[in-house]
């Protein structure tokens, strides 16, 4: 009889589970498989393991089934602003966690860390000292700033509206004693994509978002339009999400008024159609994809603001919020999630009206939407 964890090993694409086989990492395999076959994970263990000198600490993993897997903790890495490797350094990254860990690495965490995976309690503190001789810095867990994300941006993209790169640069050197040195009431993670498209899933996944944008019209090449297809070119307008196109005796029109920039029809026609000139981001805050009162994407905070070194504007808002967040956030509590217990209304003349944030009615009429829907058994024929 197959195993669970072995049907994971069937199919065309690869496998995880055969990548455990080959570095050895058989312990996992069985609680795996333990798992698939219980419905129910075997690690008893979250939070952080200590490491002397470091508060943030190393993500803590403990099996109740010691017998075959007793501690497999995770190192989290700060990645290069976006995922630019060498790989003579990612090769003495290897050789480390081959000595003392699993030698498994996960590129990447939701973070956006480099995540190394599987070490025994006893090898924390030697694998901590031979990467910090190697300049790698850590990520933590617990209330801290998590490590930020920012997708590859004008280095390897032209859709790019903001420099993804330098903005992640100065943010983590603005913020990296609260990277190390937990202080909030939870997590704050802040992802930066660099258009809409959101390549880093920022929209569902950080607590402050920065997603490179454009306020003036879509540019677009009539002419070099007319090289699609013109089924195609019905075809997108009419699945717009907002209905904001039309297209008449060949020439195609956007009510920028109605447009929310999702970046579908750019994506659709590449070559005739671009962002426009007037660039900056847009700000969301208090997404999270899972936590005590559902899945939240984030509330619109700033429609659109201007994305400029030394980001002296953007920071001073990242510290307001944090700030009061700090001072009312309840223990294990999003920024999301106290916005939510007292009102976004509320929220928005403590911290907006200081901050000088204007409202819109946007962010009260419908301030999210969860981007999954939970039922029970039997309520749902």
């Amino acid at each position: 009889m197959t195993r669970p964890v072995e049907e994971l090993e069937k199919g065309k694409w690869p496998s995880y589970v055969t990548e455990w086989k080959k570095a050895g990492y058989t312990g996992l395999v069985e609680i795996y498989n333990k798992a698939l076959e219980d419905k129910r994970t075997h690690f008893k263990h979250g939070g952080m393991v200590g490491y002397p000198g470091y508060d943030a600490g190393v993500i803590g993993r403990l099996s109740d089934m010691p017998e075959v897997l007793g501690s497999s903790h995770i190192f989290r890495i700060i990645e290069p602003a976006g995922w630019f490797y060498k790989t003579e350094s990612l090769r003495k990254v290897v050789d480390v966690w081959t000595k003392y860990g699993s030698g498994l690495l996960n590129f990447h965490g939701a973070t956006g860390n480099l995540q190394l995976v599987g070490v025994e309690t006893e090898n924390i503190e030697p694998a901590f000292e031979a990467l910090a001789k190697l300049h790698y810095d850590f990520g933590g867990s617990g209330g801290d700033v998590r490590t930020l994300a920012a997708c590859g941006g004008p280095a390897i993209c032209e859709y790019s509206n903001i420099d993804t790169l330098d903005l992640y640069q100065v943010l983590t050197m603005r913020f990296i004693e609260d990277i190390h040195r937990p202080r909030f009431p939870y997590k704050w993670k802040i992802k930066i994509p660099g258009c809409p498209n959101d390549c880093v899933a920022a929209t569902a996944r950080s607590d402050f978002a920065v997603i490179g944008n454009f306020r003036d019209a879509i540019k677009i090449d009539q002419d070099i339009l007319k090289e699609y297809p013109e089924e195609k070119i019905l075809k997108v307008v009419n699945k717009c999400p907002t209905s904001c196109m039309s297209y008449e005796n060949g020439k195609l029109d956007i009510d920028m008024g109605n447009c929310t920039r999702c970046m579908y029809c750019i994506n659709e026609f590449p070559k005739a159609l671009r962002p426009g000139d007037d660039k900056g981001a847009t700000i969301l805050i208090g997404a999270r994809a899972r936590g005590r009162i559902g899945a939240f994407l984030g509330w619109t905070l700033i429609p659109f603001i201007k994305v400029e070194a030394p980001y002296t504007r953007l920071i001073e808002i990242i510290v307001g919020i944090q700030d009061w967040w700090d001072e009312i956030g309840n223990p294990k509590e999003r920024v999301g999630e106290a916005i939510y217990r007292i009102g976004f209304g509320k929220f928005l003349f403590e911290v907006g009206k200081k901050l000088g944030i204007d409202p819109v009615p946007q962010m009260i009429t419908r301030p999210r939407a969860n981007p999954f829907w939970f039922y029970w058994p039997g309520e749902v024929e």
